[in-house]
């Protein structure tokens, strides 16, 4: 879940008797986001993400809190005149095809951001559908490398595996530069 609000739903849905399949919530260890967070619930469709922000030329799709990480991002690179669109992909299993398929045709520059590992989850779900589909998007994955990572603060440690705002604004930067070519 992206915040409170998102885990009360998630958690209802999982507890509903039409929800007849295995359900795994995984959530971050850390403070919420939402003051408010005692929100009516409300089932979520299994396999179901949301288009958060339309945007332009990139996209960048998160599963669970780093999608916040993506909304202060954002609004530090509208400083820069990047518009990046931002998916709430929501559940890595099912993936939600049809968002995918929005983001592929419609984004020629795709980063996945989650608080997993980059090796086997979710970016590596999206990078199987986009070889899946025939999409050639330019494609990043961030989240935690493939190595021990030492203790620390969540803030800490997101800094350290390169996911936090700052790391997605800076990683949206470099797809978005202008390539250089040398002639010899």
């Amino acid at each position: 879940p992206m915040n409170e609000s998102e885990l009360r739903n998630l958690m209802y849905t999982a507890q509903l008797d039409s929800t007849n399949i295995p359900f795994v919530i995984r959530y971050p260890r850390g403070q919420g986001v939402m003051p408010e967070w005692k929100t009516p619930f409300e089932e979520i469709t299994i396999g179901k993400g949301r288009k958060l922000k339309d945007g332009q030329d990139i996209a960048i799709l998160t599963l669970g809190h780093p999608g916040n990480f993506v909304a202060a991002a954002i609004r530090e690179l509208k400083t820069d005149g990047l518009n990046p669109a931002h998916y709430d992909m929501r559940f890595a299993k099912p993936l939600d095809e049809a968002l995918l398929h929005d983001a592929c045709r419609n984004y020629e520059k795709i980063i996945t951001v989650e608080d997993g590992t980059v090796e086997g989850g979710f970016g590596s779900a999206v990078l199987e559908f986009m070889a899946a589909n025939g999409y050639k998007n330019d494609c990043k994955i961030l989240g935690i490398p493939d190595r021990l990572v030492e203790h620390g603060t969540p803030k800490e440690l997101q800094h350290e595996c390169g996911y936090d705002a700052t790391a997605i604004a800076d990683a949206v930067r470099s797809m978005m530069k202008v390539k250089i070519t040398l002639h010899q």
